[in-house]
């Protein structure tokens, strides 16, 4: 895998990430028992945008 690609894909992680983690807070706020199903996209996607899987 190139190095243009790399970023590519961590750019568009880090934008998963900060989704699925906006959506967690929402959660807790509203639907608290339902945070839960949202935890993992967010751990996911930040190990995958920190490039450590």
């Amino acid at each position: 895998m190139t190095t243009e690609s790399s970023n590519r894909s961590a750019g568009l992680d880090w934008i998963i990430f900060f989704v699925s983690l906006i959506v967690t807070i929402a959660l807790l706020i509203f639907y608290p028992q339902w945070f839960w199903v949202t935890l993992p996209f967010v751990l996911t996607y930040l190990v995958r945008a920190l490039d450590m899987m």
